[in-house]
């Protein structure tokens, strides 16, 4: 399959998801300027990815994507909060976020900071909704993951490890590497994760996605270190080189840009061979996807 073909089919079920968050806030008795300001960001685009796979794996164990989708649409708050935070002036101060002004540029830093806190706390509502059609047992356990995945020993961890090595010199490849394995790569190693815990998956089941979504996750930020230097801003929705202007340390930067474009492709083989013992559609789906990673660089 085509890069083509992958972009569409994984639009197709970014789509599901896109329709469920469309939704999942009205209900709630939130005042109207913050509910705007939430849904600006949340609704504002993205590539859906730790939804989809939290889908994808549900569904590769057996359970309907309708089932986990209130649980799989949770990540998507929880990263849409991460992406306003970031970009706070405190923190990677950037005033655009997919093409648009950052959310505090178009409503300010006091509505951008409670947007991104009301996105985190009802992101935990949504998991427990899907206790609807899941085990409680289950729902409890994946809720769990989710969030240590999202809190100071994960995503908030790695963006303060983020902040304290900017610039700083001398990073080592150990220190990034543990630093994104927070920031980006929990999330998306427990939204895997999670969708097989959803669905019942036995150990085995809950190594496999837990070993894809960590390879996957971490090729995932390797690209995006690569496109930092070779991409182009109407596609990646922010300047490029915005890193080095920062004085961040990436992995082109202390790899060279060939390396690093080998390593995420090791990355990638990580996650394909994670998954050897499972067939069919969805099993190829997600090998598709991950293999679509790298070829954005390629």
């Amino acid at each position: 399959m085509d890069a083509a073909a992958i972009k569409k089919e994984l639009a197709e079920r970014a789509a599901l998801v896109e329709a469920h968050l469309e939704g999942c806030l009205k209900e709630c008795d939130i005042p109207p300027g913050l509910l705007e300001a939430m849904e600006y960001s949340l609704l504002g685009g993205g590539k859906r990815l730790r939804p989809v796979l939290c889908l994808t794996f549900a569904e590769l164990f057996g359970l309907p994507a309708a089932a986990a989708m209130p649980f799989a649409a949770a990540f998507e708050l929880i990263h849409s909060y991460s992406l306003i935070h970031d970009d706070l002036p405190a923190m990677d101060d950037d005033d655009l976020r997919r093409g648009k002004p950052s959310n505090h540029k178009a409503y300010g830093e006091a509505y951008a900071i409670l947007a991104g806190d009301g996105l985190n706390t009802e992101a935990f509502r949504l998991c427990c909704e899907a206790g609807v059609h899941v085990p409680a047992g289950r729902v409890l356990e994946a809720t769990r993951l989710l969030a240590v995945a999202a809190g100071a020993a994960g995503m908030v961890g790695g963006q303060a490890l983020d902040m304290d090595f900017t610039d700083r010199p001398g990073v080592s490849l150990p220190e990034l590497q543990d630093m994104h394995a927070r920031k980006t790569g929990a999330l998306i190693r427990a939204a895997c994760e999670c969708g097989a815990v959803l669905a019942g998956a036995d150990a085995a089941g809950r190594t496999a996605a837990k070993t894809y979504g960590a390879a996957v996750g971490s090729a995932f930020q390797i690209v995006d270190d690569i496109l930092d230097i070779v991409g182009d801003e109407a596609t990646l929705g922010k300047p490029v080189g915005s890193d080095l202007e920062k004085n961040k340390t990436t992995y082109p930067s202390l790899l060279g840009l060939d390396a690093s474009r080998k390593l995420a492709e090791d990355r990638v083989d990580q996650a394909v061979a994670a998954l050897a013992a499972y067939t069919g559609p969805k099993a190829e789906l997600l090998v598709r996807l991950a293999r679509y990673i790298v070829e954005r660089v390629q």
